[in-house]
């Protein structure tokens, strides 16, 4: 495996460990069933590429994204502070889509910077975007 490679499947996990971890902070501020139960489908789709992204790595004895203790803790301090007065529908989608167009444009760069990735951490890495995508179509709904 090349760096490039490796560098592509490490921001799969970065980018998907991030999304799970702000929707389970935020999962229990939803008071729209609807949102509630799209979030978490979207939770699973985030595992599984984010699984995808570990079982590649581990198969090529690559070094994996570990994430720290102080940028999650950030992450989570934010989403709470933004929550604090507003947990209405709209609020959290907005943050949502926020966090979905963040995560595709820290893709689309680390993409860029490793232009000779292989076809399967590209592959892999587009899903995920085309699944980013998507997911601020659906939120949209919910401003």
């Amino acid at each position: 495996m090349t760096s490039n490679e490796a560098a592509v499947y490490r921001e799969i996990q970065r980018n998907t460990d991030m999304a799970r971890k702000a929707i389970d902070t935020l999962a229990d501020k939803v008071s729209d069933d609807a949102l509630s139960m799209q979030i978490s489908r979207q939770s699973l789709k985030y595992s599984e590429l984010h699984n995808e992204a570990s079982r590649e790595l581990l198969k090529a004895k690559a070094e994996t994204y570990r994430s720290s203790a102080l940028s999650e803790a950030l992450m989570r301090t934010g989403i709470h502070y933004n929550t604090m007065l507003n947990t209405s529908t709209g609020h959290i989608a907005e943050m949502l889509i926020k966090n979905s167009t963040n995560g595709i444009l820290e893709m689309e760069k680390v993409l860029k910077h490793n232009e000779n990735a292989g076809p399967r951490p590209v592959s892999l890495a587009k899903q995920l975007i085309e699944f980013e995508e998507k997911n601020v179509e659906r939120w949209k709904q919910y401003l």
